[in-house]
């Protein structure tokens, strides 16, 4: 690993322990009910943190393939926790394997070889084509197109929008290493989340969506947006941008994200859930983790693209 990226890591890990001890100090000092149900579940994210940066910190160090591997299991579990929510009928077990063990090998092995093209159009050309092939051949009528969209959707955000994180691997810059351009992204990305939430928590009054995220207000969003984004500006040296191009981007990445994760929870919502899964102590499923990235990671790997290389 780079010894930048070890630094970086190292940063990481310190704040990391600040926020343990915190949370220690809090669950001592705090005597509320509502108070010490905040400090607990503030203290199993934190634990949670640990475990995905660990799993971060070894993806890097072993190298892009290990990286790309890690993200197609990210792809993978997020699916699965997609369709569980969506239950499927026998007529559409064919779609689901295909989109499981045909597109999910296809889209990360086309970001490994490097084929920007064909990663592109891969699932939203061939895949919303043939998935919906599979289950119609099956000769069940009954909600077709409300069965097809769901496995469609599903295999859009899981896999083909998260895969644009790793893929920013193949992203060339002269005397650069693209290595932190996809630390950059899911460190922003997953700050805006956490300082969204402080900020709410601290500030919070109004409500953008109460009914599709209660947790979501005004000024968690501004508040914890704009922390974010200026956490991405003085993160600038790690990016081939300057100050202002590493603002823009990172607010670039905060209101994808917080577009994203606004969506979908509205579909959660929408299956009478209130999280994708319980793989993560204190952050429910792998898609409560990545619902942010799902629209970050390809709108700021086209932006990068098309603005920087």
């Amino acid at each position: 690993m780079d010894t930048r990226m070890l630094w970086l890591f190292s940063g990481v890990a310190g704040l990391l322990l600040l926020a343990s001890a915190t949370g220690v100090v809090l669950s001592y000092r705090v005597t509320t009910e509502a108070g010490r149900e905040t400090v607990a579940n503030l203290n199993a994210r934190i634990k949670a943190w640990w475990v995905m940066v660990a799993l971060f910190a070894l993806a890097f160090a072993f190298g892009k393939a290990i990286t790309i591997g890690m993200f197609a299991l990210v792809s993978f579990y997020c699916l699965r926790e997609f369709l569980s929510l969506t239950p499927a009928r026998p007529s559409d077990h064919g779609a689901i394997a295909a989109a499981f063990y045909l597109f999910i090998p296809l889209q990360y092995f086309l970001v490994g070889i490097e084929w920007v093209a064909m990663l592109t159009i891969a699932i939203p050309v061939y895949a919303f084509l043939l998935l919906p092939v599979l289950s119609v051949l099956r000769g069940e009528t009954d909600d077709f197109l409300l069965r097809a969209s769901k496995i469609q959707w599903g295999l859009m955000l899981t896999v083909f929008c998260i895969s644009h994180a790793p893929a920013l691997l193949m992203l060339e810059f002269e005397g650069y290493d693209s290595a932190f351009l996809l630390f950059y992204l899911v460190t922003v990305v997953q700050l805006s989340d956490v300082l969204q939430y402080v900020f709410g928590k601290l500030y919070g009054k109004r409500k953008i969506a109460p009914g599709v995220s209660p947790s979501k207000t005004v000024e968690g969003f501004v508040g914890g947006g704009l922390a974010a984004t200026l956490v991405g500006a003085l993160l600038w040296w790690i990016t081939p941008f300057s100050f202002l191009g590493a603002a823009a981007m990172s607010f670039v990445i905060v209101i994808s994200g917080f577009l994203g994760g606004l969506v979908l929870s509205a579909v959660k919502r929408s299956l009478g859930a209130k999280d994708w899964g319980t793989m993560i102590a204190g952050h429910g499923g792998a898609l409560d983790r990545m619902d942010s990235v799902t629209f970050a990671a390809p709108v700021f790997f086209h932006c990068v693209r098309y603005f920087h290389t």
